[in-house]
């Protein structure tokens, strides 16, 4: 520190320490020892304001827009939310905040800030098939860790089994209680058995829980099951918890990503939750997913960090109120028509908020922010260089989040299916070049089960303010539209001739 910066400092320290030193009575060898001591002190006030802050993301999984408290749910609903409540309270609500139509797709942009078919990861993960997250991807935990953060991931990963995929290959130091995949697999034994299935073909699909080792490497800690279901989300919130802890008593900064499984089908909860909720087992696994989140919370306080922590609590889809079993049935997406596997606004349109003390300032907003800007906006945060070698569909929001300026820096985004531009949203306004509809059937549903329809030519086009469950095509009086539309798609398009999309795993068409 020079002898101006530490000039300066001594106006950081009391100001009652300061006048001692106006103290003539006081010896030379004293009065120097003082100094001596404020500047030791100012140089370690100076140090920790430029300390880098800690940052922990929580996502639910398949949790709708009209599932929490802060966003119109909670008591009113039979499954009040007061710690996630809290998170939208201290920090920036989102009510537009954009994601991808489907679990691997969210996850693949949050982690890498890219659209999900950049990644050859635009479709949903099954056991089996060959997509994984590749090697060359660079994601949010490669990017803290070039920043001399601790990282650590727990729960559900969902962007490959294989080893390059895994979270300790792909820049997080420790994976806990991971759910490798998804939890549909819990249910395959049963189904499998009835169909005949050899025992080996069975054992090769069966989940387990893994936990990294000290190299990184991967162990089966237990068989995910239907009993250990009932754990897994208390294993999550101990595991962050324990890391959160440990890293705080070392002094490092740290990222936990914390990947929760509510509420995903099939519903178990830890035995204390059940009856919980009013509306049954949705809504108990709705509670017990806000207690873990208030673990981690009050690790964070506890750990005497919480003033230098950002933390970040979103969703990775919207829920399936229709196309999904019967125990996700009480879920909602609020006003939004579409769920789980579409990309109609009710799809992508989910939970969003972050708070970070001191720097982002409580309120609401409804400015654009998209799953993909995290990226972007948290290398900004620390340091971190964004790549310049690959196309990247996040933007910066530091300065939106942080009250610097009051608009968002996104009006649009494009959401694809496989391969295929399935909508833009552009401003208020979604657009489909092959309008959504429900399958055929008792009852006829959207989401993974909808169908897409080829038109004559012209794309839907709904205003979503005036007319959220998308009822009221106006293609017909607002064809200028099409004019935002087809710029938004054609800059997308330009980036695909220097970098191409891998080919999309398909399993409804072949070639040879």
């Amino acid at each position: 520190m020079s002898n101006v910066e530490g000039m300066v400092a001594l106006l950081t320290v009391p100001a009652s320490l300061v006048l001692v030193l106006n103290c003539r009575s006081l010896s030379r060898r004293t009065m120097k020892l003082i100094l001596m001591i404020l500047l030791v002190c100012a140089a370690a006030v100076g140090a920790n304001a430029q300390k880098k802050p800690n940052v922990v993301i929580m996502l639910g999984d398949n949790v709708g827009y009209g599932d929490i408290g802060a966003y119109g749910a909670g008591e009113v609903r039979g499954m009040p939310t007061p710690r996630i409540d809290s998170i939208a309270a201290q920090g920036l609500r989102l009510t537009q905040y954009l994601v991808e139509p489907a679990c691997t797709p969210s996850r693949a942009a949050l982690m890498t800030g890219r659209y999900s078919q950049r990644v050859g990861l635009s479709v949903v993960i099954i056991g089996g098939t060959p997509n994984t997250l590749q090697s060359g991807e660079i994601t949010l935990g490669e990017l803290f860790k070039s920043q001399g953060y601790a990282t650590a991931a727990a729960g559900k990963w969902h962007l490959g089994s294989s080893e390059i995929s895994w979270p300790t290959r792909q820049g997080f130091d420790e994976y806990h209680a991971g759910v490798l995949e998804t939890t549909d697999g819990i249910l395959y034994r049963d189904s499998m058995q009835r169909a005949g299935m050899p025992e080996a073909a069975i054992a090769a699909t069966e989940p387990y829980i893994w936990e990294s080792d000290a190299n990184g490497n991967l162990k089966k800690a237990r068989p995910y099951t239907l009993e250990s279901r009932r754990q897994i989300e208390g294993d999550i919130a101990n595991a962050s918890v324990d890391f959160i802890q440990r890293q705080a008593k070392a002094n490092k900064p740290f990222f936990m990503y914390v990947g929760w499984t509510n509420t995903h089908y099939p519903l178990q909860t830890a035995r204390e939750f059940e009856g919980k909720s009013r509306i049954g087992i949705y809504g108990d696994a709705i509670m017990e997913l806000d207690y873990r989140t208030g673990q981690v919370l009050d690790a964070i306080k506890a750990a005497g960090v919480e003033d230098n922590t950002i933390v970040i609590w979103i969703s990775d889809n919207a829920a399936a109120p229709t196309s999904g079993p019967s125990d996700t049935r009480a879920s909602s997406n609020g006003p939004f028509r579409g769920e789980l596997g579409d990309a109609l606004e009710g799809s992508v349109r989910t939970i969003g908020m972050i708070k970070w003390p001191g720097k982002i300032t409580p309120r609401a907003s409804n400015e654009m922010v998209s799953v993909h800007d995290w990226f972007p906006t948290l290398a900004g945060i620390i340091g971190a260089k964004v790549p310049t070698d690959r196309p990247i569909d996040g933007v910066d929001q530091g300065a939106f989040f942080t009250g610097k300026q009051a608009k968002s820096n996104r009006e649009s985004l494009i959401s694809v299916v496989g391969e295929e531009v399935a909508a833009v949203r552009w401003r208020n306004y979604r657009i489909y070049p092959k309008p959504f509809a429900p399958s055929s059937g008792n009852p006829a549903m959207y989401g993974l089960l909808g169908v897409r329809q080829e038109g004559n030519g012209f794309p839907a086009i709904f205003n979503i303010e005036a007319d959220p469950r998308e009822e009221n095509n106006i293609m017909g009086t607002n064809a200028w539209v099409i004019g935002p539309y087809l710029k938004v798609i054609g800059e997308y398009m330009k980036t695909l001739e220097k970098y191409p999309n891998p080919k999309a795993v398909n399993l409804t068409q072949f070639s040879r």
